[in-house]
């Protein structure tokens, strides 16, 4: 059975301008057209395009994609390559979803300091809080906070002393 360009849009989410411009890049080599020219893709054709897809979401560029899917078409001889090529691509994922975590719970510590100063009516309702007080999650983004601010305090004061050279 084989799928029009639409159909494999709607099936993995994506849109057929995608799909088409994957195409134009070179990343669907393996596609098949018919007697008027139009691509047209069979089931196996679907794991492939949901790696490029998921390759593309998780960073990677197009040229880099390009490089991977060839070493793909290349066989057993890049393995090897490929293995770290992705162990890459994870590793940097990785790394993002940690920023974005902390990010998160930046925003998990702000939205509680706001939420609890609109109900005191002022945002001094934390200065003197004991962190006993505080949510378990937000104990531990002040504790951070904290020592952000003790290890800049402890820099400054150590760049302004002067050398005992």
């Amino acid at each position: 059975m084989y799928y029009t360009v639409c159909e494999v849009a709607r099936r993995l989410n994506l849109s057929p301008h995608t799909i088409r411009y994957y195409g134009k890049e070179g990343l669907l080599t393996f596609v098949e057209r018919d007697q008027n020219g139009n691509r047209i893709f069979k089931e196996s054709d679907f794991e492939r395009l949901f790696i490029i897809a998921s390759l593309k979401r998780a960073g990677m560029t197009i040229k880099q994609i390009r490089e991977f899917t060839v070493l793909c078409d290349q066989g057993d001889s890049t393995i090897a390559q490929r293995l770290q090529i992705i162990m890459d691509q994870r590793d940097s994922v990785e790394e993002q979803i940690t920023e974005l975590q902390d990010a998160l719970d930046v925003l998990k510590y702000k939205t509680w300091l706001y939420e609890v100063a609109l109900e005191s009516g002022t945002t001094a309702v934390h200065d003197d809080m004991p962190l006993e007080e505080m949510p378990p999650n937000i104990q531990r983004i002040k504790e951070r906070i904290r020592r952000l601010t003790d290890d800049m305090e402890q820099r400054y004061k150590t760049a302004g002393k002067p050398s005992t050279e």
